[in-house]
This record gives C-alpha cells, sequence and structure tokens, in this order.
C-alpha cells in the first residue's frame, strides 16, 4: 500500500500534466528543500511557465527570502535537475492558520 500523497504526483505525470506534477513534488517537498524553519512562513502556490510562486506570511520573510532566491534556486537544480523552476517569485499572503 502506498499513501494517496504519493500517488498524486504519478498519476498526474502519466496523465501529461508534468508541470503540475512538479509543483505537487515541490510542495510535498518543501519543508525538506527549505528546511522546517522556513517552511512555517511560505508555501509554494504552483509553478507556471518554469517560476515557482512562492507565498510568504510576511514583508520581512519576503525580504529574506528574496536575498536567499540564489541559494533556493540552486538547491532546487541539485534536487530537480532539469525540471527545476528557472526562477522564484514571492509574494506576501494572508497568515496560514495553525
Amino acid at each position: 500500500m502506498q499513501p494517496v500523497g504519493d500517488l498524486v504526483g504519478k498519476v498526474l505525470g502519466e496523465l501529461g500534466l508534468d508541470g503540475v506534477a512538479l509543483a505537487h513534488r515541490i510542495g510535498s517537498e518543501w519543508p525538506e528543500i527549505v528546511g522546517p524553519q522556513v517552511a512555517e512562513h511560505c508555501r509554494p502556490l504552483g509553478l507556471r511557465a518554469g517560476v515557482l510562486e512562492v507565498e510568504v506570511d510576511s514583508p520581512v520573510w519576503s525580504q529574506q527570502l528574496q536575498l536567499r532566491k540564489p541559494e533556493l534556486l540552486d538547491k532546487l537544480r541539485v534536487r530537480y535537475e532539469r525540471q527545476a523552476p528557472r526562477e522564484v517569485r514571492f509574494q506576501v499572503g494572508y497568515p496560514r492558520r495553525r
């Protein structure tokens, strides 16, 4: 038996929705990519034309992540190789309820 979350990316890829599958994979692996402390303050929203859109819970965290963008892009390239997003955009959104 496999968890449903593990199967979603595979099914989307089989349906030809590779961008959606990659966005789902990035979302499920986000705490591993950015670290648990950073993941508490941001989350990927989606992937459009090679641009990963990330919602951040405050302007301070948005600025911090903007400064760390080259490091984040490097981590994504290492992890996803040719499929990696070519750019990351941060937008301040509403804080998530815990």
